[in-house]
């Protein structure tokens, strides 16, 4: 079997190397243009990029797809490099441009996704953090057949596995990127022998994964401690829940809920390694900390710096 594949982040390059592997030929990767990254902002390639390129694998990097759209000359490319590249099917994973009818028509077993939820259910951008940030006690990999909708294509391969109370984005990310390379292996291997059936996803139960917004990280310390805890979890490492001490933006990594009564913000102790903290309803001890600059460092180690914070208003001009 020919396998086309759409990708950009790790989460794609995990799949990627999995097809490898497992000896698909790979005749094409499409992934996004370079992005300027690190303190220097000099042009980096993607995760699938640099795995193509590694691995001999001929690479496009079409800014958009639409024929009839703002990059019709990229799209025309791309079109003519998968005509050339004869896919019997494109696997998509996290790739990051919607792909228009002609995509999807083109292989004869059209485009398999995989996305990181239990569809239907976090459909959209940010499954991951979603599932988390609501509290969910399960997710999964659903290996989707695509078409025109958000995530509305027909269910192929499902497997779910529980978030841990521990899970951060960062460590559930990294489980659901190994279950969707294995998945989405099954997935083709079962097609090759006609063992591979779609199931339509139910109609009740949709709820939509919106993108992550830099803004979203801040902490309003009105809200329950379990929430503002799930928050920590869901946006870590992007954008990190922050808040302000004494005027200064400090980034908050990991804390646990904890009995506690004061003002929204409030300081209520600062012993035992760990600052607690008042929220909307119980409190939170803040374990690990980072502020402007630093790298994450426990919060004992901030209190030396300031062993007096009880009764400091966090979130709150200095």
């Amino acid at each position: 079997m020919r396998v086309a594949f759409a990708g950009t982040p790790e989460f794609a390059k995990v799949a990627l190397a999995r097809l490898h592997a497992a000896k698909f030929t790979i005749p094409l990767v499409l992934t996004q243009p370079d992005r300027p990254a690190g303190r220097g902002m000099k042009l980096q390639a993607s995760p699938v990029k640099a795995f193509a390129q590694d691995h001999g694998i001929a690479v496009a990097q079409p800014r958009g797809l639409r024929l009839d759209g703002k990059y019709p000359e990229d799209a025309s490319t791309a079109r003519e490099a998968l005509l050339a590249a004869r896919p019997d099917v494109v696997v998509v994973a996290a790739y990051g441009l919607i792909l228009p009818q002609w995509v999807l028509d083109l292989p004869p077993r059209g485009c398999m996704n995989i996305h990181g939820s239990l569809l239907p259910r976090w459909r959209g951008a940010a499954p991951i953090h979603r599932a988390i940030e609501m509290g969910d006690a399960r997710t999964g990999i659903t290996i989707m057949q695509m078409d025109a909708g958000l995530d509305t294509g027909d269910m192929l391969l499902v497997e779910a596995i529980d978030i841990r109370p521990d899970d951060t984005t960062a460590t559930l990310h990294d489980r659901l990127a190994t279950l969707g390379g294995r998945l989405v292996v099954e997935a083709l291997e079962l097609a090759v022998c006609g063992g591979l059936h779609r199931t339509p996803q139910p109609a009740e139960g949709v709820t939509y994964a919106h993108k992550i917004e830099k803004a979203e990280g801040l902490i309003d310390w009105t809200q329950p401690a379990t929430i503002i805890e799930r928050r920590i979890r869901a946006f870590d490492p992007f954008p990190g829940a922050n808040t302000t001490l004494g005027g200064e933006a400090v980034k908050v990594w990991r804390a646990v809920v904890a009995e506690g009564r004061g003002k929204p913000g409030e300081v209520i102790e600062s012993a035992d390694d760990a600052l607690t903290v008042a929220c909307g309803e119980d409190a939170l001890r803040l374990i690990e900390l980072q502020r402007p600059g630093g790298k994450r460092v426990l919060a004992r180690q901030l209190m030396q710096a300031h062993p007096d914070l009880k009764g400091t208003r966090l979130g709150t001009a200095a």
